[in-house]
């Protein structure tokens, strides 16, 4: 059933308008430069929105309509759904605000009437007070704030799920400008019917989607066991990485005001975050880091770690990064060593971590990965390569992108520097290699990546 807000071959916006900055202009703009289905605009005091025919009552429009988008006063929706239902169509998404989350007597009133009159037609609805879906497959974008605001990303395999419409909107501007791909993105607000489970279920099949991220600020009541069960299921198959907002007991408060959501023991989320397999990013800089690295690299057999670095400062704190979340780092065993010295210079340390020094080249990192990375007792590598030591060109970048597809093993990044950095990052990310650029930020990710392997049972002690 949802596959109609996602790939609907037709749209009603009611709310739509002509006028400049307002919501329902915007969602006109968005669907008219990315929809390829049918558009019908919803107004009664309109009879054209930008070239477009506009209908007083979706009961006027003279075709099946598979999705509404409501963008109206709240106090008006109750009525606007019952012409839905009569209408016929089974998928609204209900951008508008002024529900329960107000903390109103009146908020509640109207919330409860809406999800009364959508269980009386068989309605699924997405919010309210939501900004509803992003769709990178099939132009659906309820997401108001137009493309000089919020830039969009390009496709992708992540997906995720937000309480927040704000926090989707700005965490899709922030993957656009770092040229992160995202498949579908969904705020559903106040969730009066299709919640995280619901979504959860959907992505958990959906072709396009082989990451879930969740921002999280509370479960409806008596989901919570469901939750758990489902999100387990579908962590089998691809891994979830989920922000639980609402830690605090005030910042539960902070979420009950915000979506009316039920933010519930932030230590009881820990467990059963744990007991369903999720991967929790505790800060903003993981939820990216987390995602990236799950989406690009294979699962790890072991917490075999060797880093390869061309700064020993560097290669000292990603061991201790690495070893406090678990990892082990090997010492070089004999032959490796032996095989090691033969070609390269006396000055170079062939002990783990291996420290090709300040006047490395590409040619000797690429000397020492060929003979690092078949071995079994390997199970992760990381490279440190600033790029501001004169030897590095660039074609250890070209390396590390072939060796990566022909050994299958967890190869990252960690760069640390400016423009140089940057374009290094650029060609490395670009083909499916993490960069990082602190050893600590790797160090998280990786480990997530191993607690993920070892939950798919892949991963051995």
């Amino acid at each position: 059933m949802l596959d109609k807000f996602f790939n609907p071959r037709s749209v009603a916006i009611i709310g739509a308008t002509p006028k400049e900055g307002k919501v329902g202009r915007v969602l006109v703009e968005n669907f008219i430069r990315r929809f390829k289905g049918k558009i019908y605009p919803v107004n009664p005091g309109y009879d054209e929105i930008l070239g477009l025919k506009c209908y007083r009552s979706v009961k006027e429009i003279p075709d099946e309509v598979d999705l509404a988008v409501i963008a109206i006063p709240a106090p008006k929706v109750p009525q606007v759904m019952h012409e839905i239902g009569e209408k016929g169509i089974k998928a609204v998404i209900i951008i508008s605000g002024g529900f329960r989350e107000t903390g109103t007597e009146e908020g509640a009133r109207l919330e409860d009437e809406v999800k009364k009159i959508s269980k009386e037609y068989g309605i699924r609805v997405i919010g309210p007070n939501c900004i509803g879906i992003y769709d990178n497959w099939s132009g659906v974008d309820t997401y108001f704030l137009p493309d000089n605001k919020m830039m969009r990303p390009p496709r992708g395999y992540i997906s995720f799920i937000s309480q927040s419409g704000a926090f989707a909107s700005a965490l899709l501007d922030w993957m656009a400008y770092h040229k992160i791909g995202v498949s579908r993105a969904i705020s559903y607000g106040n969730k009066i019917d299709v919640d995280d489970i619901d979504l959860l279920e959907f992505l958990g099949e959906d072709d396009k989607t082989k990451v879930i991220f969740m921002y999280l600020e509370g479960l409806k009541k008596g989901r919570g066991r469901l939750f758990i069960k489902k999100a387990r299921e579908i962590a089998r198959k691809k891994p979830i990485v989920i922000y639980k907002a609402g830690k605090t007991e005030r910042g539960g408060l902070a979420a009950a005001s915000h979506t009316a959501a039920l933010a519930g023991n932030y230590q009881l989320y820990v467990a059963a975050i744990r007991q369903a397999g999720l991967i929790e990013a505790k800060s903003f800089d993981e939820i990216m880091d987390l995602s990236k690295v799950l989406l690009t690299q294979p699962l790890m057999k072991g917490r075999k770690v060797y880093v390869v670095t061309d700064a020993g400062g560097v290669g000292v704190m990603l061991t201790d990064a690495l070893a406090s979340e678990g990892f082990i780092l090997p010492r070089t065993p004999p032959d490796l060593k032996e095989e090691l010295r033969k070609h390269l210079p006396p000055h170079c340390i062939v002990e783990n971590p291996i420290d090709l020094t300040g006047d490395t080249d590409d040619e000797r990192y690429i000397l020492v990965l060929e003979k690092l990375l078949p071995r079994e007792d390997v199970d992760a590598t990381v490279v440190v390569a600033l790029p501001q030591v004169p030897g590095i060109k660039g074609k250890v970048a070209e390396y590390l992108i072939e060796a990566k597809e022909k050994y299958k093993k967890p190869l990252i990044s960690v760069l640390i520097g400016s423009v140089e950095a940057e374009k290094f990052k650029n060609v490395l990310e670009n083909n499916g290699i993490p960069v990082f650029e602190s050893p600590e930020r790797a160090a998280k990710a990786l480990a997530a990546l191993y607690r993920y392997s070892k939950f798919r049972g892949v991963a051995k002690d």
